[in-house]
């Protein structure tokens, strides 16, 4: 059975970072044990779903080749087998990693390329996975829904059901700051008419310090969860972030206002 994104509230991703050099956490989850117990926490937290990187994304971060990055992904995949009813997604723009991640027990492909090309449609087709699509290095609102439009159209011919496609605004990898911020003010106009799961993420990102007076990595968490909130009340039905439990128990209140959960 395929992948798909329909969750009945919002889904909030766990964020397992199995990099040195992760602008938030670096170092924190590179041995594989302490990996392995940190995404047994983030499912307990609530999370609906792990994902995984091993490849950071920051600007000025060493780019890994395929094989260094399947080498760090491998020892976790295979020790996470069994171990959580979640599924689990894993961060990369490689296909032979990413083939190599749903042979080893990952349903969902979160992909940051931007990139068409790469043949990530017709992978998750064939392995009946999810796909994270991302709008990458937009300047506008209206950039971004032209990527949503021209890349569900890949997906559909690709063989991709539209619940198993989840869009992603792109935070953080915009021109600018306020390019993020100008994402989420106009996220229902973006998504007017989408039928799809669509990914915010921003956590701990430099938006936040941007928006929220310069503050540290570790000192983001009340911005994060504001800019979470104002996208899930404009439409956003994934919410990717660092701080799990924060996040879970902020989406259940929003999903209660707008009556999508119940005491």
């Amino acid at each position: 059975m395929a992948f798909s994104f329909c969750f009945p509230t919002t889904a909030v991703m766990g964020i397992l970072n199995i990099t040195p050099d992760s602008f938030s956490d670096g170092g924190r989850y590179t041995d594989t044990a302490r990996a392995v117990a940190r995404a047994r926490e983030i499912e307990r937290e609530g999370a609906a779903i792990l994902d995984i990187g091993a490849q950071s994304t920051r600007p000025d971060a060493a780019l890994l080749s395929a094989e260094e990055e399947w080498a760090r992904l491998a020892p976790v995949l295979t020790a996470l087998q069994g171990q959580l009813t979640i599924p689990v997604s894993v961060d990369t723009f490689y296909p032979s990693v990413a083939e190599c991640a749903l042979q080893h027990g990952a349903c969902i492909l979160n992909d940051v390329s931007g990139s068409l090309e790469n043949g990530f449609p017709a992978l998750a087709a064939r392995y009946g996975a999810g796909l994270v699509m991302m709008a990458r290095d937009a300047a506008h609102p209206a950039d971004i829904r032209a990527y949503f439009e021209t890349a569900l159209k890949e997906a559909a011919r690709a063989g991709l059901a539209s619940s198993q496609v989840c869009l992603d605004i792109g935070i953080g990898f915009h021109k600018t700051r306020e390019a993020d911020l100008d994402a989420v003010r106009h996220l229902q106009d973006i998504l007017d008419g989408l039928p799809n799961a669509v990914l915010v993420g921003a956590s701990r990102k430099r938006v936040i310090a941007y928006a929220g007076g310069d503050a540290p990595v570790g000192e983001r968490l009340g911005g994060t969860v504001a800019l979470h909130t104002a996208a899930q009340l404009r439409g956003a039905t994934v919410l990717r972030a660092h701080d799990v439990k924060e996040a879970v128990q902020a989406a259940a209140v929003i999903d209660m206002l707008l009556n999508k959960r119940s005491v």
